[in-house]
């Protein structure tokens, strides 16, 4: 699987997963934003649509592309919107990196990145990259029942349903944290 990261060298170099990725040589850190691969699906926050089953010949021929960066600055920039037109966004997940445990939607980039890989039906992947993190399994365990539903669905829009019923359910609005 191709995955690549952008890493604006931002962070905390203990606590990064990306680093991490890296050593364990499942990601290629790059450190200039030419360095992206194009036709890979980037994952953006701010994406209009997010990641699905659609996906899924983008992920295997060109990879995924995760940002490891300030999305305040990334997002005012016109180059990064530029690098792909596959920009996608993760629909609602619980972080369980030690930095935002518990935490809706402020995943690491390596839970990000097992995410995409599990809603496009590379589940046996996602697995092999959370197997890299003490916490890792904890992130599968406790989105399991979204992450498949996430899977199971055929189209951005189905995965936006998905959510928005989960949302309705549970009573989480946009202004709960």
């Amino acid at each position: 699987m191709k995955i690549t990261v952008f890493h604006a060298d931002e962070c905390d170099r203990k606590k990064c997963t990306s680093i991490k990725m890296e050593k364990l040589g499942k990601c290629r850190l790059v450190y200039d934003l030419n360095k992206i691969p194009g036709g890979a699906i980037v994952l953006n926050p701010y994406a209009e649509k997010a990641v699905s089953y659609e996906d899924y010949r983008y992920v295997r021929r060109r990879g995924i592309v995760g940002l490891d960066c300030s999305w305040n600055e990334v997002s005012k920039s016109k180059k990064f919107f530029s690098l792909s037109k596959y920009h996608r966004s993760l629909p609602f997940l619980i972080a369980t990196n030690p930095v935002n445990y518990g935490k809706a939607c402020i995943l690491s980039t390596v839970e990000a990145v097992a995410a995409t890989l599990y809603i496009t039906r590379f589940k046996e992947e996602a697995r092999d990259l959370m197997n890299g993190f003490k916490w890792g399994h904890t992130f599968l365990e406790l989105n399991h029942e979204l992450l498949e539903a996430y899977s199971e669905a055929d189209t951005s829009a189905e995965v936006v349903e998905i959510q928005n019923d989960f949302l309705a359910e549970k009573g989480i609005t946009d202004n709960d944290d």
